[in-house]
């Protein structure tokens, strides 16, 4: 009765509108827990979104500039920044198996948090700084965000399995956070490096990298009872046979190997439209402000590919969604070559507002195409590894990017694209488009499941108890305040 009044009332109306998303959250704080909420806001939002979006422009900038790199080097160096990404399964593993002072999670967040402080640290301070000693500090920050990724991945995957119908809800919020984050850090990234150049940038990010570590204090989990480190290497075996018994699983392998392989052919070229952007003879001549503000309307797109989902797609099977998916994304590769041809100019249409309008299209669709494999990856977890095996799942995606990163790479080299050298650069994005399409063909090796149920069979679903076994258990987080 009262929602027909609501919505007979067109002010009563709007206000439901408003308070949806507050009614969301305390929808999942209630089922979830509250604390499981905001450690997602803090370490996708701000660590990964706000952060990650602030650095990639500062990075970019930094290694034209001041490291005087090629676009093709660039594309190169930013993939090694994926290897701790790759080995993700490796903190996977600790942080199921291998508790610190008698604990799984906190501990892990708080190196992580002091990692990326400490590299940031080091890149903003030290002058004069070698090739070679800026990326290992660029990898030092990869490794502590995801570290702490990984932790705050095994909590998400926890709560898919114990609640399988709210895992899109979850994978939504992940969104949600990341593209807020994301909005923000790349709205400000192009005026704070014009301001206080991309070592300043470095300097600044210091503080949220600092936040992952408040994270790990407010982590309250239970103490773990009768663990012993002569355990470790039984424990390591155990979860490297769940891990090949899962993937020997039919259901398992095949999305894995769809992941990387739509992944690994939708090749990255993105430095070079990155160089054309800032060139004054051949390209458009952007500003650091009007890449960042480029970049962050890229983020209100994929703002918008989470609300689309979470509104109108979560209930769409696998298959279906990323059939069409994939073909739009293919379809929007096309509008960076209207760009770059200057067709564009010819109908009338500036640079930057093609550009925005490009951004937009083409981060939402590649959301909307994301979401769906999250929501799938998260359904594919055996309780007991679930930090592990997720971390195992993603890794298998980070691989599939820097494939396509270095792919990407040698294309731009191989076509002679270069800091000054723009000729050929219709040719990567006509072979990247078309590479895009190629993903359709292996819709195949995705279930046809609904997206609401468990696909794993039920003994996968059940966690082991042991004497020497970690048991799975519900996180929570709460202030040092609570726990005292």
């Amino acid at each position: 009765m009262e929602e027909s009044q609501l919505e007979r009332n067109p002010r009563n109306g709007f206000l439901a509108s408003v308070l949806r998303p507050i009614n969301w959250l305390k929808m999942l704080g209630e089922e979830l827990h509250w604390s499981f909420v905001l450690g997602v806001m803090i370490v996708y939002g701000i660590s990964q979104g706000f952060a990650v979006g602030m650095s990639k422009v500062s990075t970019k900038y930094y290694m034209k500039d001041e490291q005087k790199v090629q676009p093709s080097e660039l594309q190169v160096y930013l993939g090694l920044l994926q290897l701790p990404w790759v080995i993700k399964p490796l903190w996977g593993l600790l942080t199921d198996t291998l508790p610190v002072l008698g604990y799984r999670r906190r501990p892990y967040f708080i190196f992580a948090g002091f990692l990326s402080v400490t590299s940031m640290l080091a890149l903003s301070i030290q002058r004069n700084l070698s090739l070679a000693f800026s990326l290992l500090s660029l990898m030092g920050v990869s490794a502590g965000i995801a570290i702490a990724d990984v932790a705050i991945d095994a909590c998400v995957t926890q709560n898919s399995i114990s609640h399988p119908s709210l895992a899109g809800d979850m994978q939504s919020l992940c969104g949600f956070s990341s593209s807020i984050g994301a909005l923000v850090g790349y709205s400000l990234s192009g005026f704070l490096v014009h301001l206080v150049g991309p070592k300043g940038v470095f300097g600044l990010l210091s503080v949220p990298a600092g936040l992952v570590i408040s994270v790990g204090m407010m982590l309250k989990e239970s103490r773990v009872h009768k663990f012993t480190h002569r355990g470790v290497h039984e424990k390591f075996l155990d979860a490297g046979k769940a891990m090949w018994t899962a993937l020997k699983f039919r259901d398992v392998w095949r999305p894995c190997l769809y992941m990387y392989l739509s992944l690994a052919v939708s090749l990255n070229i993105h430095e070079g439209m990155f160089y054309w952007y800032t060139d004054a003879k051949g390209g458009p001549s952007f500003s650091q402000e009007v890449v960042g503000s480029i970049f962050s309307v890229g983020a209100v797109g994929s703002l918008s590919g989470v609300l689309i989902y979470q509104n109108w797609l979560k209930d769409h099977r696998f298959r279906d969604l990323l059939f069409w998916s994939q073909l739009l994304y293919g379809a929007s590769g096309l509008l960076d070559l209207i760009l770059v041809l200057r067709l564009n100019l010819k109908i009338g249409l500036p640079d930057y507002f093609f550009v925005v309008i490009d951004e937009a299209i083409s981060m939402m669709i590649g959301r909307i195409k994301w979401q769906p494999l999250l929501v799938l990856s998260s359904k594919l977890c055996p309780a007991g590894i679930e930090g592990t095996f997720f971390a195992l799942l993603m890794s298998i995606d980070h691989v599939g990017l820097l494939s396509s990163t270095w792919v990407g790479g040698l294309l731009l080299k191989f076509l002679k694209v270069t800091r000054t050298q723009f000729d050929n650069l219709w040719v990567a994005i006509l072979i990247r488009s078309l590479m895009r399409i190629i993903p359709v063909f292996l819709l195949f090796l995705i279930p046809r499941s609904d997206p609401n149920l468990s696909i794993l069979p039920e003994e996968m679903l059940k966690t082991k108890k042991g004497d020497n076994r970690l048991e799975s258990e519900n996180t929570e987080m709460v202030s040092l305040v609570d726990s005292t």
